[in-house]
Formats: C-alpha cells, sequence, structure tokens
C-alpha cells in the first residue's frame, strides 16, 4: 500500500505550547522545565489511569508545533491538518476562543501543512454558551465546530472527564441548538460504552453534522487497563461485539460521520513499546483490521474521515505507520484508490469545510 501518490488532510491533530499557553497539563510541563526529574522517574510515580492514557508523557511537557508535526509526518504527503482542541483552561468567561485565536496564528502552510479548518473547544450546557460560539467565530475564518470533554467510562480505573448522562442532559440539549444554528460541526469523543448517547443526540438533531472522534475509543480492547476492562479474552470479545453494535446503530443516522483515528491510543490497550521504537504496520493490523472492517461497512468510505491523533498516538507508533496500517486495512477489505481518496481528503474537505490547496 503506497499512500505516496495521495493528497491528504490529516483532519486530527493537536498543537501545544504548555509553558507559554495555559493547558491542563501545563503544571507538569513547568515542573519538568524547572525540576531536574527523569521523565521516565515521573512516569512510574504518576497515577496509573494516567500512565494507561498517555503511554508515554514526553510529548505533554514540551511545545508540539508545526514544524514537529511536519517532521513527525515524514513521507506521508499531508497537505492541510485540522485542528482539534486540547484541554485548553482558563476561567474568562470566552477564555476556550483564545486557543482558536492561537492555532490560526500558527506558521501553518509555509514550509508546513495548511490549517485547513479549526475545531474549538466549548460545552452546549455551560451559560455563554452561544456567546462563545460567535467568539470563535471572530477568531478566526476557519472555526468550523466544536468539541466538548464528555468522556465517562463505568470504570473508574481508566481516566474520564465527566459525569455519565452529560450528552443527554437537558441544557446540554438545549444549548446544542445555538451550535445547529450556526451550522457548525460537533466532534464527539467518547468512550465506546457512551456510544447510544451520540446517536442519541445524532437523532434528535437531524440537521447537526457529528464527527465520531477515535470509533467511540473502546478502552482496553487490545488489552487490560483500568480496574477490571479487557482483562481477559473473553472481555475483550464481549467489548467488541457490543461496540460493533453501537456503531452500526450510529452509522444508521446519515448526519453521523466517524474518524478513523486515535487507534493507537494506550487507552486502548496496546503494549507501549521503547521509546523512538514505533509498533510495526503488521502487529498494528492484526489488532485494528476488525474495527476498521467494520467501521468501513456500517459508515461507507464517503463518511469516514482519517485522523493521525498525534502527538498522542505518537507513544505506540510512528505517523507513517498509522497510516499505512489504516490504508491497508481498509484495502483489505475492498476499499479502492477512490476510497482511499474519500478516507484521506475528500470526507475531511467537505465536513470541515476545508478549502482547495
Amino acid at each position: 500500500m503506497d499512500l505516496a501518490g495521495m493528497t491528504v488532510v490529516d483532519a486530527h491533530i493537536h498543537q501545544w505550547d504548555p509553558l507559554t499557553t495555559p493547558r491542563e497539563f501545563s503544571g507538569l510541563a513547568k515542573l519538568f522545565k524547572y525540576v531536574p526529574v527523569p521523565i521516565d522517574v515521573a512516569k512510574r510515580l504518576a497515577p496509573r489511569k494516567d500512565r494507561e492514557f498517555v503511554g508515554d508523557p514526553a510529548p505533554f511537557v514540551k511545545p508540539y508545533l508545526p514544524a514537529d508535526y511536519r517532521a513527525d509526518a515524514g513521507e506521508v504527503p499531508v497537505e492541510a491538518i485540522v485542528h482539534i482542541e486540547v484541554e485548553w483552561s482558563g476561567r474568562q468567561l470566552h477564555a476556550q476562543a483564545n486557543e482558536t485565536r492561537w492555532v490560526e496564528s500558527l506558521p501553518f502552510g509555509v514550509d508546513t501543512p495548511a490549517l485547513g479548518a479549526i475545531v474549538g473547544a466549548a460545552d452546549p450546557a455551560a451559560p455563554g454558551f452561544a456567546d462563545l460560539l460567535d467568539a470563535h467565530l471572530s477568531a478566526s475564518r476557519r472555526f468550523r465546530g466544536i468539541r466538548t470533554r464528555v468522556e465517562h467510562h463505568p470504570d473508574s480505573g481508566i481516566r474520564q472527564h465527566s459525569a455519565p448522562g452529560a450528552l443527554t442532559s437537558h441544557k446540554f440539549l438545549d444549548g446544542f441548538a445555538a451550535l445547529v444554528e450556526r451550522k457548525l460541526t460537533f466532534d464527539a469523543w467518547v468512550y465506546s460504552q457512551q456510544l447510544p448517547d451520540v446517536t442519541a443526540l445524532a437523532t434528535r438533531y437531524p440537521d447537526a453534522t457529528i464527527v465520531l472522534n477515535h470509533l467511540a475509543t473502546p478502552a482496553g480492547i487490545f488489552g487490560p487497563v483500568g480496574k477490571h476492562t479487557g482483562s481477559n479474552p473473553s472481555l475483550r470479545r464481549e467489548l467488541f461485539l457490543r461496540w460493533r453494535d453501537d456503531i452500526s446503530a450510529l452509522a444508521a443516522n446519515p448526519n453521523a460521520v466517524a474518524k478513523v483515528s486515535g487507534l493507537m491510543m494506550p487507552i486502548l490497550g496496546h503494549p507501549v513499546p521503547p521509546r523512538g521504537m514505533p509498533t510495526p504496520v503488521p502487529e498494528l493490523l492484526d489488532r485494528i483490521s476488525p474495527m476498521l472492517h467494520h467501521a468501513l461497512d456500517a459508515f461507507g468510505a464517503d463518511r469516514l474521515i482519517w485522523g493521525s491523533n498525534f502527538p498522542v498516538d505518537k507513544p505506540i507508533t510512528s505517523l507513517p505507520n498509522a497510516a499505512m496500517a489504516v490504508a491497508t486495512a481498509l484495502t483489505d477489505h475492498g476499499a479502492d484508490a477512490a476510497a482511499l481518496d474519500q478516507v484521506f481528503r475528500l470526507t475531511a474537505q467537505r465536513v470541515y469545510g476545508v478549502d482547495d490547496f
């Protein structure tokens, strides 16, 4: 499988500088800057749920900017990217719009891929939601939608951010109308147990574009995480079957699309290789192929979007390996060159309004 002749939009990357911008992990980054603690020592002292989620904290304690992404992309012919919010913090009412403004200021499109679109942070259940959307829109002409921290998992040993039912609360559903009115997208990052809530949202708001991130992150599907999730093959098989059925139910909503992204996140249960030794493509294929085959059957290529989720996925493998594994798995399941062009470029351009480049 050769990506060299393709034109690629990477529809899910993150940029950060935790030393100069306010992130939830800025305190950790500043600690490593000023206190000479070896990162591998600190990793052993961190809570287990954090270790399992990040795999390797190294990417989080230093800036990750356009030149860093360009280096990671290597030979993958990425022409444009979509930036997804990442833990910007601040107490001001419109603080999260500052991330959109900051991303807009980054040196994309010089000797780096173009900035195609921005997905910012906002919570439909929060006061002033509509005003925050307008602040995002004012901060960048590339602002296309939001992502909200609603991830919840029934295993308390797994890192999470919200209480159960955040996507179905009255405040969230009522506020969501402001997003639909502005024709903005909603990126849903959830754990797989929350898929029915995403389906309910897509059904309630058929005019909204719902983008499922990371095929719903079925934590533990490749190995044990948390207190008990994925602790044996039988539980992992059960997890896969429930994920498969819930993905099919979501895909029945034509306003839902899915990102084949984040499939190398450590929380899925991947073994974390030594730093600098990315998991090879054949090993990745053994793990991710069943998920990708079902996603292609359920959504079709015209409702799948590829994203690298870099640098979050970097502890498990390289960006070229991740892209090659996805492309190969889809090809093995019957995707031709036109279908791959949909997944790696055209669907992202349509959903996020990425201009031609």
